[in-house]
């Protein structure tokens, strides 16, 4: 069992910078990959960039590569989410996730931290 929570969501300009924090409560995360996703307003929820804990190799959307940054600390069971240069299309509320590695679904999901940016 894990269980997620998001945090350092809040509101913030085009082109500046935000970072969203996931701490995970689970007796280890070792065989684990770990990922963001987001809904925006009125859509579906999509894929963000995920992480894979153990070795650390890393995943992204088109829409945000160079401009995001997944990572984790081993030492405190978090994962985060560097966002620079965000843009107005990248309002959402953000959810992390987890899933062991040997099924393909996320299993596990926090209750998702509101992004708003702004023009």
């Amino acid at each position: 069992q894990v269980q997620l929570v998001e945090s350092g969501g809040g509101l913030v300009q085009a082109g500046g910078s935000l970072r969203l924090s996931c701490a995970a409560s689970a007796r280890t995360l070792s065989n684990y990959f770990m990922g963001w996703f987001r809904q925006p307003p009125g859509k579906e929820r999509e894929f963000v960039a995920s992480i894979w804990w153990s070795g650390g190799n890393t995943n992204y959307a088109d829409s945000v590569k160079g401009r995001f940054t997944i990572s984790r600390d081993n030492t405190k069971n978090t994962v985060y989410l560097q966002t620079d240069m965000p843009k107005p299309e990248d309002t959402a509320v953000y959810y992390c996730a987890a899933r062991p590695a040997e099924i393909s679904e996320y299993a596990y999901w926090g209750q998702g931290t509101q992004v708003t940016v702004s023009s």
